[in-house]
C-alpha cells in the first residue's frame, strides 16, 4: 500500500513539472512510460494493464486529449540495471493538454462500475513492479542547420 501511495504521489508531482518540449500548443507532446516488472510477473502486469489501463488511454484518444498510444517490449534482454519490460508511448495533443489537470475519475467509474475490483487490480498492477518511470521526449531534426 505504501508503494502504491509513493507511486501516486510521484505521478502527481511529475504531472506538475513543465517538461522540456516545445511549448507551442500546436505541437504534439510525447511521453514514454517505462515499466519494470518483478521477475516472472511481466505477463500478469500486461494482462492487468490491458484490462484496467489501456481502455482508459483509448478513451482519452477518442476524446482528442491524446493522439496515439502504443506499447513496445524489448526483443532481447539487457543487464538488470537497464532492464525494462514495457514502454508505453503516449502522444498528447500538445504540452498544455499533457500537463493540465485532468480528472480521470469519471471515466474510470464509467469504464469500471465495480470500483472495488478495479482498485484492487490496479493496486496489484503496481505491486508487481520493481520500477516505473516517465520520460518526456522530443524529436531531433538531424537535417537542420546548426
Amino acid at each position: 500500500m505504501r508503494r502504491l501511495l509513493a507511486v501516486m504521489l510521484f505521478l502527481a508531482f511529475v504531472q506538475a513539472i513543465p517538461f522540456a518540449q516545445t511549448p507551442a500548443s500546436d505541437h504534439p507532446f510525447v511521453v514514454e512510460y517505462y515499466y519494470k516488472a518483478k521477475w516472472g510477473h511481466a505477463d500478469e502486469f500486461l494482462k492487468l494493464f490491458k484490462k484496467n489501463h489501456y481502455p482508459l488511454l483509448k478513451k482519452e484518444v477518442e476524446m482528442g486529449r491524446m493522439v496515439k498510444v502504443w506499447m513496445d517490449q524489448p526483443r532481447y534482454h539487457t543487464t538488470e540495471d537497464g532492464r525494462w519490460d514495457f514502454r508505453v508511448t503516449i502522444v498528447f495533443k500538445n504540452a498544455t493538454v499533457a500537463n493540465e489537470p485532468f480528472d480521470e475519475d469519471a471515466l474510470k467509474k464509467q469504464l469500471w462500475p465495480d470500483q472495488e475490483t478495479y482498485a484492487r487490480e490496479e493496486q496489484r498492477r503496481f505491486e508487481i513492479l520493481d520500477a516505473h518511470w516517465d520520460l518526456p521526449v522530443r524529436g531531433v531534426d538531424l537535417e537542420a542547420k546548426q
